[in-house]
């Protein structure tokens, strides 16, 4: 019974990120009557499973980091796609897209994620641990990115508003991509070790001892479903956008709240998998899965929108509000101060949740 129920859960994570792709061909570029979008939003919603479960596979084959930075890679290439797109079909009304975008995947990561994340794995186990080295570094990339694209156009005066000139958004783009290619490197050549999971004791776990790695030709077919299934995933969200848009205007609420919606969307599967793994007491697979997400959103978008910005009629606006900058010096200090130790208590995780909603609460009511 245990083997047909794990059959029919192979054969549905195989269907649905084809029928994703169908469904996306048949309703792109099209306005969609409420059953369609219906329809979309349920298979949406079985890609994002589905490529969860693909991730996993391809994960449990390479081991870690790689696996989770196949997954954060792959979704962060593909989020770039949709953010590029969306600012050529969006006019001079998406000028502040890849700023909104880029800060939310930032805030739900690094708050949203891993709060989430170490709450469910300190009530399951007592404490979550995890590699205070390898977060380290993750989090003060993520920093520096986010500080260097973010933060500092609101205070260049070589152009006015809260944008780079030519000069200053390629430095921007070069720094964003040099610094991503480093990390990269250490986390998955010169210090592997610092970004795989820990024992209670401190040892590091180089394996998964709980089932065999499948075979090369599985993972394979997993890396090509997963790739299907996030095509799926991202290009269903930018489909039901306009849906989204107008539910938003009509309750009121800012233009942002649209890129914060979409993030919520495109970013899902990392969040499942990243809570499965805390569930498992692999905290710091969820933290590469977090922290490299938000370091990927921020190292391939600002190249890719600055590449972009050549063709590109209208402004390009990065650089973030006062209410946003203290919400991320606030996230900094606070994920500082949750690394030191190399452990938490749920405590930590609230803290990084309460931030997470205060960001969601400001976003709907500036």
């Amino acid at each position: 019974m245990i083997v047909r129920l794990r059959s029919l859960l192979t054969q549905w994570t195989a269907v649905v990120p084809v029928v994703a792709v169908v469904l996306l061909a048949f309703t792109w570029g099209r306005d969609l009557p409420g059953a369609i979008v219906a329809l979309v939003t349920l298979v949406l919603a079985g890609a994002v499973l589905a490529a969860v479960h693909h991730a996993e596979v391809i994960a449990h084959r390479v081991g870690e980091p790689f696996g989770s930075l196949v997954l954060a890679i792959a979704v962060t290439i593909i989020e770039v796609a949709l953010i590029v797109t969306l600012m050529v079909d969006g006019g001079p009304k998406s000028s502040t897209l890849a700023r909104d975008t880029v800060f939310a995947a930032v805030m739900i990561t690094c708050n949203g994620i891993v709060g989430l994340c170490l709450l469910v794995a300190s009530l399951r186990h007592g404490l979550a641990v995890f590699n205070a080295e390898g977060t380290g570094a993750a989090l003060a990339t993520v920093a520096t990115l986010a500080t260097l694209s973010l933060v500092f156009p609101t205070f260049t005066t070589s152009k006015p508003g809260p944008e780079f000139s030519t000069t200053q958004l390629t430095f921007a783009a070069l720094a964003s991509l040099v610094l991503y290619g480093l990390f990269v490197t250490t986390q998955t050549v010169r210090h592997r070790d610092y970004f795989l999971p820990i024992t209670r004791l401190g040892e590091v776990i180089d394996v998964d001892e709980h089932a065999n790695a499948p075979s090369a030709r599985a993972a394979g077919t997993s890396l090509g479903l997963l790739t299907l299934a996030l095509v799926g995933v991202v290009g269903l969200a930018k489909g039901v956008s306009p849906t989204i848009e107008s539910g938003v205007e009509a309750a009121g609420m800012p233009q942002s709240v649209v890129g914060v919606i979409i993030a919520l969307l495109v970013l899902l599967p990392e969040t499942i998998a990243a809570v499965r793994s805390a569930r498992r007491d692999r905290v710091q697979t969820s933290l590469n899965l977090a922290l490299g997400s938000a370091m990927a959103s921020i190292g391939l978008t600002i190249p890719a929108v600055a590449l972009a910005s050549v063709w590109l009629s209208g402004p390009l606006v990065l650089g973030l509000s006062s209410t946003h900058m203290v919400l991320l010096a606030l996230t900094v200090v606070v994920s500082s101060l949750t690394v030191v130790p190399g452990r938490a208590t749920p405590l930590q995780g609230c803290v990084h949740l309460v931030v997470f909603a205060a960001y969601l609460e400001l976003a709907v009511t500036p």
